[in-house]
């Protein structure tokens, strides 16, 4: 009786992502696992139909059946109010997960060759600042939330170690900005030192995201594993594949839970679309982890060590610098479905082991705290009034109330009380009010009595309540 195939949705994409994906596909047919591909819309078609979000809905039923996608490049309007058909695709299916390797490729000469690069950033793939919440707060200042959870610091953090004792690797290394965002970037850090005592067998350690990329400059060798944030993930996997060669070469993997989305880290290219000029091999390697990843390991080292061999053979696409007479897109497939079964000079295949994933979380995760306090507010308002003469209005407005003004800031940095130096202003004030009795219990009913009579003078467009858990401040501290 005949195996029945596993389906694999199929997303071509945009630009030159048809090319790539058909090469991809191409490869994966004729190494003869028993998979059944269905091709759907999602990109450039759905957003000109006006699809908002760039995945229709027939595209979505598909995904959350066969659970496996293997993507081309999607393209987005950049600056207007879609939201990318990539992000929105990480975050319908929670991927949490962005695994990016990159590695030394035989016959790609860079400024690092003969170093032996091995690296892979593991990034937190659904929240920070791609969460993409953002608002005009005025009409000359946007804002946008960055939102990290302990959810998902603790999901990522144990990606991360799974991954490196899957590949037995050595070293696992955090990279946050921690010292100047201390609650968002240093929850990761934290949450990173609580559990990596629970993987004895990896070097641990943390490092300050610049300072990565520093170090990735000097002496990239160092590392192994580099797990960090969403933006900090994405900044710092497309300067690692620059180490090793370029976006050609780099593949990806986006994993969940329930769906895991395979796709090349470069864009679509739509200088070069259509020309028969794209270079695939990021893309077959990204096939090459997506049949790892369905347990079809021969067939994964096969094509990945079929890219190697055609790459010491000297075959090279047009995007590498100084090539003559380059191989077109097809030329370049052809060879590598040629040399499926052989095996590298200079790279054997790896013992790869299967990813053992963090289950997935039922119900709502609560960090719970034993003790909490709200000790003021912070009300963000529009005002084209210099801060002194804001800060006096504010005063009177408060009196009646519990509360009293402590201090306002403007894009950071304090106005009030006057610290003598000159700031280039804007017309969007923090303004920070705490009790006038500090013994003084506050709630909603405080509050809303201040708001209600500051918004009969100002415009007031949010506020973020000052609380303290288990005794510890829950709010950045004001910055002079």
């Amino acid at each position: 009786m005949t195996a029945a195939k596993r389906k694999i949705t199929v997303l071509p994409g945009d630009g030159i992502g048809p090319e790539v994906v058909d090469a991809a596909l191409a490869i994966i047919k004729a190494t003869g696992v028993p998979v059944e591909f269905e091709k759907c819309e999602a990109g450039a078609r759905a957003f000109q139909k006006g699809i908002v979000a760039g995945i229709p809905k027939e595209t979505i039923e598909p995904i959350g059946r066969t659970r496996v996608v293997l993507k081309g490049p999607l393209g987005t309007p950049i600056g207007y109010g879609n939201r990318s058909a990539n992000v929105t695709l990480r975050t319908l299916f929670e991927t949490y997960g962005n695994i990016r390797p990159v590695r030394e490729l035989p016959g790609v000469q860079t400024a690092f060759t003969g170093r032996n690069l091995d690296i892979v950033i593991v990034r937190e793939n659904i929240e920070d600042l791609y969460a993409g919440i953002e608002y005009m707060q005025t009409p000359g200042v946007a804002e946008g939330l960055k939102l990290i959870s302990r959810e998902g610091c603790e999901k990522i953090v144990k990606l991360a170690f799974a991954f490196a004792i899957a590949e037995e690797r050595k070293r696992v290394h955090c990279a946050t900005k921690s010292n100047i965002m201390k609650l968002t970037e240093g929850l990761l850090q934290h949450t990173f030192e609580e559990f990596a005592p629970q993987f004895p067998s990896i070097e641990a350690k943390h490092i300050l995201i610049d300072n990565a990329a520093h170090q990735l400059a000097m002496r990239p060798e160092q590392f192994d594993v580099i797990v960090t944030t969403n933006m900090n993930g994405d900044i710092l996997s497309d300067l690692t594949s620059g180490l090793t060669g370029g976006l050609g070469f780099a593949p990806s993997a986006n994993i969940g839970n329930d769906v895991s989305i395979f796709e090349a880290v470069h864009g679509s290219a739509p200088d070069i679309a259509g020309k028969n000029k794209a270079n695939p091999t990021a893309l077959i390697l990204s096939s090459a982890m997506m049949l790892r990843h369905i347990d079809e390991g021969k067939a994964a080292n096969d094509v990945e060590q079929a890219v190697l061999v055609t790459l010491e053979s000297g075959m090279r696409t047009s995007d590498m610098i100084g090539v003559q007479n380059p191989a077109s897109t097809t030329e370049f497939t052809k060879a590598v479905i040629s040399n499926l079964g052989k095996r590298s000079k200079v790279s054997p295949p790896r013992d790869y082991k299967k990813v053992e994933l963090p289950p997935a979380q039922l119900g709502v995760n609560v960090v719970t705290a034993k003790n909490r306090r709200l000790i003021g507010l912070d009300v963000y308002l529009e005002s084209d009034l210099e801060p002194a003469k804001l800060a006096a209005g504010l005063e009177l407005l408060a009196k009646p109330t519990p509360l009293k003004l402590q201090m306002i800031t403007n894009r950071g940095a304090m106005v009030f009380p006057a610290s003598g130096r000159h700031v280039s202003l804007v017309d969007h004030f923090r303004c920070r009010f705490v009790p006038r009795d500090s013994a003084a219990v506050l709630g909603d009913v405080e509050i809303l009595a201040l708001l209600g009579t500051i918004g009969a003078r100002h415009r007031w467009m949010h506020i973020e309540k000052l609380q303290e858990f288990d005794g510890e401040p829950a709010f950045s501290r004001s910055q002079i």
